[in-house]
């Protein structure tokens, strides 16, 4: 691996952090559930990077089914909290 791999996971790492973050310190449920539509997006393309570092297509296909079951879990949350108002 090279620096700019390295510099990649740093970035990824305060995204995931100030995802948490927001997760925890979120002042709505919506902010919580966009905070958790982030750390998917996030989490999905750091999948997406392993592939590419270590070269492995088998990577790309659990990115493919995490990015789908995240999709999914958005959009139960978000149809949830809209039929609680």
């Amino acid at each position: 691996m090279n620096l700019l791999n390295y510099i990649y996971f740093i970035f990824v790492a305060l995204g995931v952090f100030f995802s948490f973050l927001r997760i925890l310190l979120g002042p709505t449920s919506a902010d919580r559930v966009a905070a958790l539509d982030t750390l998917n997006v996030v989490l999905t393309g750091t999948i997406v990077f392993l592939a590419l570092v270590f070269n492995n297509g088998l990577y790309l296909d659990i990115a493919l089914v995490y990015g789908l079951l995240a999709f999914v879990e958005t959009v139960v949350i978000s149809r949830y909290l809209e039929g609680k108002k």
